[in-house]
């Protein structure tokens, strides 16, 4: 199974799961790079996965599926106009043979869902390495909870988020506590890694849990405070 990014818009990242010639592809915003890159691959079956509904992680649904009429698609209830089956926390279901759990992890949106295959977790907008999306329900207790879902999982755990936000989410995270040397390295490490034009993910929970300010919050008030911090950076 190999997982790789086709960047989308100024900082999107729709990912893509090719396992022999069943391709998974994760929140397809736009389609002209994904139908580029399926060209290439000339894939026997094709499955969508959403997390959640906003257009850039959703805009390109309608045309993939014209091209290739037998794509499943998986969502949230949110997405359920664009969804051939609509999952929900607590799911599990097949692709190829691997077994993909389902997680809520509301908050940037009011049904988000994050999905793990083997140690692999694709969560949209609910998850950055350094930090978190936006809170646009205003719900900010569900947000705090879906943190402490992917705090739960083992460390090894690739993170596959749904955009290039690190280097600004480690510039807060210096504001916030300078004197916090993984942090402070890892936005060295990360200067270096943009300046080539390469992407800074996957990360791990290992990794955010060193360096990821709102996964270390302990308290829903401290988390709060951060977010908020952080919508004015």
């Amino acid at each position: 199974m190999k997982v790789k990014p086709i960047q989308a818009f100024s900082d999107n990242y729709i990912w893509v799961i090719e396992d022999k010639k069943e391709v998974v592809i994760v929140d397809p915003g736009e389609a002209e790079g994904v139908l580029d890159d399926l060209e290439g691959i000339m894939p026997q079956a094709v499955t969508i996965l959403l997390t959640h509904n906003h257009d850039d992680h959703i805009g390109g649904v309608e045309e993939i599926v014209a091209r290739y009429p037998d794509t499943v698609v998986y969502g949230p209830v949110e997405t359920e106009e664009l969804n051939d089956v609509t999952v929900k926390d607590g799911d599990s279901f097949e692709i190829n043979k691997r077994a993909f759990d389902v997680f809520k992890t509301a908050g940037h949106s009011k049904e988000h869902i994050s999905y793990l295959v083997d140690e692999h977790l694709f969560c949209g907008d609910a998850l950055f390495s350094g930090g978190c999306g936006r809170v646009f329900t205003g719900d900010y207790q569900a947000q705090f909870d879906a943190l402490q879902t992917f705090n739960q999982l083992p460390g090894r755990v690739k993170i596959y988020a749904g955009h290039e936000y690190t280097e600004t989410n480690l510039r807060f995270a210096h504001s916030i506590d300078p004197s916090n040397e993984r942090a402070s390295a890892a936005l060295d490490e990360v200067i270096s890694i943009r300046g080539e034009g390469l992407p800074t993910l996957p990360s791990t929970i290992d990794r955010e849990r060193q360096i990821n300010v709102f996964l270390q919050a302990e308290t829903l008030e401290e988390f709060v405070e951060l977010r908020k911090a952080r919508d004015q950076f």
